[in-house]
């Protein structure tokens, strides 16, 4: 039985809302239709996928698991198709996604010396949307940091490298050699992802900000609204005059690692990560030799 992924878009459309009105109204058709099609794919699935009463719309088990896998087939697909629009230009090309910090250049002059006919663009990620944009073929292979949803990925990991604290320049630890977790109990904290993936449980659990980006990190620590923590690579990057940068030697190390779809078949995108991994000791002294040489007057001036 073959999957059909207009039947699979419509039930996320339903799951994500839970209301076969709300669902139907937003994909634009009448909702005895949008019944009829979820009707079809639990008899396709041989599954219930929602409970219907008079309580609302819920789902079962199988529904749920089906929500959960939904997400990387229907980005999957959305992939094939950006690939094949490019394909069909006649255009080789390799697009290398990478977080802040990453010195993606060594792989991908590795990468250009064996395909010196394939463009290789190179493209910025946020952290949020570092699977996303690997499923739904905005990027074919990427530089991730952990954590990310492997679901539908493979990761390979590459390298660790130290985080340094983000402190307020008038923070009573700006200006420190380096500093422990403990001295940063109870401070509130500014992160960018769920609680559940913060890099230290010493911060006050219920206090702080979420934010997206790197900017958003800084502006809000500037402000004096928490304390924060990033990969030390990536601090080269990013100075602020109300921003101090100290390191925190016994904080967990940031897993820099390297994504592709799992079901992506592709010898380009096989030779690139050969190359990331055979230059991942150089991409990671990049990082270090930057910090130190280029980043060292940025944290001066920041403390």
């Amino acid at each position: 039985m073959d999957l059909d992924l207009r039947k699979l878009r419509y039930f996320v459309a339903v799951a994500e809302r839970l209301h076969f009105g709300r669902a139907a109204d937003d994909l634009h058709i009448a909702q005895p239709a949008l019944s009829r099609q979820i009707r079809a794919l639990e008899h396709d699935l041989g599954a219930p996928l929602f409970v219907r009463d008079s309580h609302g719309v819920t789902l079962t088990d199988a529904g749920q698991q089906l929500l959960d896998d939904a997400g990387p087939l229907l980005a999957a697909a959305q992939g094939v198709r950006r690939r094949v629009s490019v394909a069909a230009r006649g255009i080789r090309r390799l697009t290398v996604g990478f977080r802040v910090g990453v010195a993606v250049t060594p792989a991908v002059r590795a990468f250009e010396t064996r395909h010196p006919d394939v463009i290789v663009d190179v493209q910025r990620i946020e952290g949020d949307e570092q699977a996303a944009m690997l499923l739904d073929g905005r990027i074919d292979v990427g530089y991730v940091r952990l954590p990310i949803d492997e679901a539908g990925l493979r990761v390979i990991p590459l390298y660790t490298e130290p985080r340094v604290a983000v402190l307020p320049a008038d923070h009573w630890l700006a200006g420190k050699e380096q500093i422990t977790e403990a001295d940063l109990a109870g401070e509130p904290l500014v992160w960018n992802a769920d609680p559940s993936t913060q890099p230290t449980r010493r911060p006050h659990p219920n206090a702080g900000y979420q934010v997206r980006g790197v900017d958003e990190t800084l502006e809000h620590v500037a402000a004096g609204r928490g304390i924060s923590f990033l990969a030390r690579s990536a601090t080269v990057f990013y100075s602020h005059p109300d921003v101090s940068y100290v390191p925190i030697p016994d904080l967990s190390a940031e897993q820099v690692c390297l994504a592709v779809p799992a079901a992506r078949t592709s010898p380009l995108v096989d030779d690139f990560v050969a190359a990331a991994r055979a230059t991942a000791e150089i991409t990671a002294e990049c990082g270090n030799y930057e910090m130190w040489q280029l980043g060292g007057e940025s944290a001066a001036t920041n403390g």
